[in-house]
């Protein structure tokens, strides 16, 4: 039995995933000193309101743009992954082959 199509894992998307997983660690950072009134997760950082709304917001910010790079990324590989789609859905349902779908389309 064949696999799924699945996304090929490129030097791009683990380093985009890494950037991700930083604004994921600014934002705990910055949010530990809402709920603790201080660092607790650094040492002495954050230590006032400012910090801690900069490396909240700017942490959030990261984590969109790097997961927005990701999907970009994984989009470029759709046409090879429907290619290999299509021919495993080939292979396990012969039977439904070139058949149109029950809305006639």
């Amino acid at each position: 039995m064949t696999r799924p199509s699945l996304p090929r894992l490129t030097a791009r998307i683990a380093a985009y995933a890494l950037a991700d997983i930083f604004g994921l660690f600014c934002v705990v950072t910055g949010a530990s000193w809402f709920a603790a009134g201080k660092g607790a997760v650094v040492a002495n950082f954050p230590n006032s309101l400012a910090e801690a709304v900069a490396c909240t917001a700017g942490g959030a910010a990261v984590m969109v743009w790097a997961v927005a790079r990701i999907r970009r990324e994984i989009a470029r590989q759709a046409p090879r992954l429907t290619a290999r789609g299509d021919a495993d859905n080939a292979a396990r349902h012969p039977d439904k082959l070139g058949r149109p779908d029950e809305d006639g389309k």
